[in-house]
């Protein structure tokens, strides 16, 4: 076994040569998490997301999920394009805004490469080292892992903030059976701020550091295959896939690191792409030009569902009737439901 103060140095250095922005390590302790994980579900602000709740104490238990983890190597990959229109988009109605962290290339195949690449590395000098390696992938409590291993502290609005480079970063971990020095939990920096509160749209967040997912936009429009509920139609506006708010508004965010990662550049049909653009795709289209996408995740119907809404919000013209109108006899139920809505509120504007 080398001297794992320095092979903990040497992890670090090569996890930020294949191009993670950080890396931290921690212990597998997450009793504190795991009771703010029992009062989240007990009151049911998980929606219909059941996985939340489906593998016990797996998700707060390393241990559990992966037998004989005592460390757990936990990173972040910043994402943000340094030509970003995110403003614009949102106050221009005929456009589609989409969630910043699906415009390129699909981060759970980015990340896992380059983590399955640092665990070899690790390897190749410690034989007796087991691991897995996860992004977003399994029940694994990663901002509370991560705000363990120094990588920044879960803000008010749920997301991990780091004092140098915001919030717009993925994360990831491995978890490791070998007993490497542990960094320091990194300190709340939120202070008297509630910016992040004040601007959702939804008012998803019930309080400071308690986020109702059913509230959620990013909720709404990726996680749920329901029907939007109508009093929260109108205030998603033209967002149809997640929400950004509340990381736009975040003082901490001044501090965003661009990305360096060329397969997290924006694809060019997701960028600045009209909603009548984005409604007429067959669904053969939809998965062309979602392949290796995060927004695949909504499928097909869900994603006619948000267009319908955000057409509906937007301002009345010719072509935005035409197009609602062309949807009506779809097949599903649920995007003639949103359809008919949508129509509703340009006829409620004449």
């Amino acid at each position: 076994m080398p001297d794992l103060t320095e092979l903990a140095a040497n992890i670090k250095q090569w996890g930020k040569e294949l191009g993670f922005s950080s890396v931290g390590i921690t212990d597998t302790q997450l009793s504190t998490a795991e009771s703010y994980l029992n009062k989240w579900l007990a009151q049911n602000y998980h929606g219909d997301m059941t996985y939340m709740a489906r593998h016990g104490t797996k998700r707060s238990r390393p241990q559990e999920l992966v037998p004989n983890t005592i460390r757990i190597i936990s990173v972040r990959m910043d994402y943000l394009p340094a030509d970003n229109n995110m403003i614009q988009i949102l106050r221009d109605k005929s456009k589609g805004y989409i969630a910043r962290y699906a415009l390129g290339k699909d981060y759970h195949k980015v990340m896992k490469k380059r983590l399955l690449d640092l665990a070899n590395k690790i390897n190749s000098v410690v034989k007796e080292f087991n691991y897995r390696a996860f992004v977003d992938s399994a029940p694994v409590l990663e901002r509370a892992i991560a705000e363990k291993a120094g990588l920044g502290w879960i803000g008010k609005n749920t997301m991990l903030i780091n004092k140098k480079a915001g919030s717009w970063f993925f994360l990831g971990e491995i978890y490791a059976n070998i007993p490497l020095p542990v960094d320091e939990p990194a300190t709340p920096h939120c202070g008297s701020c509630h910016a992040c509160i004040d601007i959702c749209p939804t008012k998803a967040f019930v309080a400071p550091f308690q986020l109702d997912a059913r509230l959620c936009i990013s909720y709404l429009t990726i996680e749920s295959k329901s029907a939007i509920p109508v009093p929260l139609r109108n205030k998603i506006g033209n967002r149809i896939f997640g929400c950004d708010d509340c990381q736009l508004i975040c003082p901490w965010n001044k501090f965003a690191q661009f990305t360096h990662e060329d397969e997290f550049t924006p694809r060019k049909q997701f960028n600045n792409a009209d909603l009548i653009e984005f409604f007429a795709w067959t669904e053969e289209e939809f998965n062309r030009n979602t392949e290796a996408s995060a927004i695949r995740r909504t499928g097909y119907i869900g994603w006619l569902r948000n267009i319908a809404v955000a057409l509906g919000n937007a301002n009345s013209s010719p072509e935005i009737i035409e197009a609602l109108q062309s949807k009506l006899t779809h097949d599903s139920q649920l995007v003639n439901e949103h359809t008919t809505w949508a129509l509703e509120q340009h006829a409620a504007k004449m």
